[in-house]
């Protein structure tokens, strides 16, 4: 735990009791915060309460009272509406953070110069986390890594010299921490998601940068330029004069990182741009099987970048890559039956990141489905010869059906049981050389399943409960 002794003395507000929350609640205890902790669940409050947090319905307390509301990020602090919660504390004048904002505070107090990795984008932040702290634990070096990807920031030990905090950030999770301060900020992609929580893809992109434009002022940015709206950003903090490196898996660039026929390269400018002070390969990405596809050359190419910030050496980010087992629910290789290859891609919560799943294999048997995001599956057009069927599940499987129409086969399946019965069979069926039963729902899980790990561990459960199947 990182006790927060930066609201020591003080009255706060905590609501949202989930894993984040708690443990806010927790480390601003041990901090010697005057805590009052509180939920819409019932239950969440009993809970806290057991465990000796205090708490109170926040309607009821005297706001002129509370230094800082604590929210947990997943409880709306601006669309589709403010929650309650957050309107009387900006009625009262109270600022609204969370527990990145809390470490952020505490790190500046405690130890200013420990290593710090925030890592966001749309797709490829949890791979790139699990990535750069194998990458650094491998070298060696003491490793602290949570956030979103996990464990709760505030459940980690403290900042100090020489250990390397590695935390993934969610949008909201950098929209309640105004003082996001990394020494090393990574923005690995951008494209339309969490709309209903940011309103426009302005907004959201606002946020986003937040991380990668709030470095510490000799820190390191790292930026994907492969779409615009992260070139256009990686130009303004460059303008602002930080460090920026830029990465890019379609194209060279004058100067950063690139990926080219899976080596990854640094490009170091001379004085006198454009000639090239020297070019050197860092890595090469052949018969990896974990970093598979263009989306994981962009996620390894972000981790380099940051573990040679952190002083790494090229040979021992080779080796750091080679011997990276990959992340759970992310192109997760479950099985074999035969020659079917089962994979769990159930984070691939909308179409973006189905798309780099998809764009990995051909002869796919594809379940897909849940609660839809925005856009549906429309984008996905492209890569439509590679699916030999779908097999559709949850409140999108209508909407999915009408968009494969005739030109992909397809069932509603209805429920993951009964896809994967059906798509297990298909493509043992199938005269492929190597079938691929894929799940990869372009959806949120939210309307089955409590998160898409409960989706993806339910997943594996059932193939390997199928005969036959040789786990990996």
């Amino acid at each position: 735990m990182i006790p927060i002794t930066t609201f020591a003395g003080k009255k706060v507000a905590v609501f949202g009791l989930g894993s984040s929350g708690l443990a806010s609640a927790s480390a601003l205890l041990a901090g010697g915060a005057d805590v009052i902790a509180s939920d819409d669940d019932s239950q969440s409050v009993a809970k806290v309460n057991a465990a000796g947090i205090p708490t109170a319905d926040l309607r009821e307390i005297d706001w002129s009272k509370i230094a800082a509301l604590v929210l947990a990020p997943g409880v709306p602090l601006t669309h589709p509406v403010p929650h309650w919660t957050v309107a009387l504390a900006r009625k009262a004048a109270v600022e609204v953070i969370g527990d990145v904002e809390l470490f952020c505070r505490e790190r500046r107090l405690i130890s200013p110069d420990a290593p710090f990795v925030a890592i966001t984008g749309t797709n490829g932040k949890s791979t790139t986390t699990a990535l750069i702290a194998h990458l650094a634990a491998s070298a060696g070096m003491d490793v602290q890594v949570g956030g979103n990807i996990g464990t709760a920031i505030l459940s980690l030990q403290p900042p100090q010299a020489g250990r390397v905090h590695v935390i993934e950030c969610s949008s909201y999770q950098i929209d309640l921490a105004p003082s996001l301060d990394a020494s090393i900020g990574i923005l690995i992609n951008l494209s339309e998601d969490h709309l209903d929580r940011h309103g426009t893809m302005a907004n959201y992109a606002a946020v986003k940068e937040g991380l990668v434009g709030g470095v510490q002022q000799h820190g390191t940015a790292i930026v994907g330029v492969d779409d615009e709206w992260c070139r256009t950003i990686a130009d303004r903090i460059e303008g602002s004069g930080k460090r920026v490196v830029r990465i890019s898996v379609r194209q060279r660039l004058a100067a950063g990182i690139y990926v080219e026929q899976q080596r990854i390269m640094r490009v170091v400018p001379a004085a006198n741009p454009p000639v090239l002070a020297g070019e050197e390969m860092i890595a090469a990405l052949g018969g990896i099987g974990s970093l598979r596809g263009q989306h994981n050359a962009q996620n390894a190419a972000c981790a380099a970048a940051a573990a040679l910030s952190l002083g790494l050496e090229p040979a021992a980010i080779q080796a750091g890559l080679r011997s990276f087992p990959g992340l759970a629910h992310r192109m997760e290789e479950i099985g074999r039956r035969g020659a079917v290859l089962f994979v769990n891609d159930s984070k691939a919560t909308n179409a973006d990141s189905a798309a780099q799943a998809l764009a990995c294999f051909n002869d796919i048997f594809w379940i897909a489905g849940g609660k839809p995001k925005t856009g549906g599956i429309e984008a996905l057009r492209r890569f439509f010869p590679r699916i030999s069927k779908a097999y559709l599940i949850g409140e999108a499987a209508e909407e999915f059906a009408v968009t494969l129409s005739a030109d992909v086969p397809h069932q509603i399946t209805g429920t993951l049981d009964k896809a994967l019965a059906a798509a297990a069979s298909d493509a043992e069926a199938s005269s492929a050389p190597e079938p691929v039963v894929l799940l990869s729902p372009a959806c949120a899980s939210f309307d089955q399943y409590r998160n898409f790990e409960v989706r993806g561990d339910a997943f594996r459960a059932l193939v390997r409960g199928l005969p036959g199947v040789a786990a990996k």
